[in-house]
């Protein structure tokens, strides 16, 4: 195909492509899909070099008790229910110190939304993490944790991020996402934030100097024109602010997920989609450095193909995953950098080891 061989070498050579350029690379198939991915790759390695990059870090997920009822989340609980769990203070201390003991240099903290959760019940958690992990880096919180905090306290998003700044929030979870589409959020998340209370709170991070990542949740009943205009949205957001780290693409679990078992969504996005979904996002979106793969969702396989197809992150070493073990997910608690090496080394790149905020540590 002439014009799609023109497209990515356009794409390649720095050239802003449109989001129709985008809906129509999603839907791309055969043969032509390995023409997609290696220019992202290609693209990959002028913009973001040949290291493989991962972050020792550690979540802490304070409670599975949660108000909202989003259709593709296994892992939030109601009042009653079994395996519920709020962790107080003494646990979480507890929990901060074993991740500084075992040399993390990132806490992530995202939970469920507490019925009695208040913006000071956030700050209060932020404050004994960092009080118990000295200089490890706090990332944490999301757009609708802020939100609820918010209005549950009769303040206002800003105000809220301001304490949480100050409790010790270091970089914020560009989590709650999904698709930035809301004819497709009241499908899968009716009771989450818009769209447009998503993007002004990312912004309002940014401009606070708290950076975040950006994520995509795609697999389930969204279409390509829907994750076209999500990859628009947070390119004019990363023109404006360039407050994003990262972009992380997740791959929605879909077995445990009350949209699935209803039959309103597919059973994941599949081999092809999860490549395609780097590989578009590396060309499209140009003025991010670095895309991520999530073997939490897809899997260490699928996440070195990933590594082929424009990305140059692997996340984290992850102690405790929570969500997508929820969700249906298996063999989601840890990965050893012993293997993230032999991944790396396997397809010829070096692995280095990062900082949340991607600088290099060895």
């Amino acid at each position: 195909m002439e014009t799609l061989a023109a497209l990515l070498s356009d794409a390649v050579a720095g050239h802003r492509i449109s989001e129709e350029d985008a809906r129509m690379l999603f839907g791309i198939r055969g043969r032509d899909l390995w023409k997609v991915v290696a220019a992202a790759d290609e693209k990959r390695e002028i913009i973001a070099g040949d290291a493989v990059t991962y972050v020792r870090n550690q979540n802490i997920n304070v409670t599975n008790l949660c108000v909202n009822a989003c259709g593709f989340c296994g892992f939030c609980k109601k009042p009653g229910d079994e395996g519920v769990y709020f962790h107080d203070e003494t646990v979480i201390r507890e929990k901060a110190a074993l991740a500084k003991s075992r040399n993390v240099t990132e806490i992530c903290t995202v939970s469920g939304l507490h019925p009695a959760f208040t913006a000071q019940s956030y700050i209060d958690v932020y404050r004994w993490i960092c009080e118990s992990a000295p200089g490890v880096h706090l990332h944490a919180s999301n757009p609708m944790e802020v939100a609820y905090a918010a209005r549950r306290s009769g303040i206002s998003t800003k105000e809220v991020l301001s304490a949480m700044k100050a409790a010790g929030l270091a970089s914020m979870c560009g989590t709650a996402a999904e698709i930035l589409v809301d004819s497709v959020r009241e499908k899968i998340c009716p009771r989450k934030i818009p769209t447009a209370e998503w993007i002004r709170i990312i912004k309002e991070a940014h401009n606070l100097g708290i950076p975040t990542t950006a994520t995509i949740m795609y697999g389930h009943c969204e279409s390509d024109a829907d994750r076209a205009r999500h990859l628009a949205i947070l390119r004019e957001i990363q023109d404006e602010t360039h407050g994003f780290t990262e972009f992380v693409p997740l791959s929605f679990v879909h077995m445990n997920t009350p949209i699935y078992r209803a039959g309103l969504a597919r059973a994941g996005a599949t081999g092809r989609e999860d490549g395609l979904m780097v590989a578009v996002a590396r060309l499209f979106l140009d003025n991010f450095v670095n895309i991520q793969v999530s073997w939490v969702k897809e899997g260490i396989k699928m996440a070195q193909l990933g590594l082929l197809a424009g990305a140059n992150d692997l996340g984290g070493t992850m102690y405790e995953e929570s969500i997508s073990k929820g969700a249906g997910a298996v063999n989601t608690d840890y990965l050893d950098p012993a293997e993230m090496q032999r991944v790396a080394e396997d397809i010829g790149r070096p692995l280095k080891r990062r900082t949340t905020l991607y600088r290099i540590v060895e």
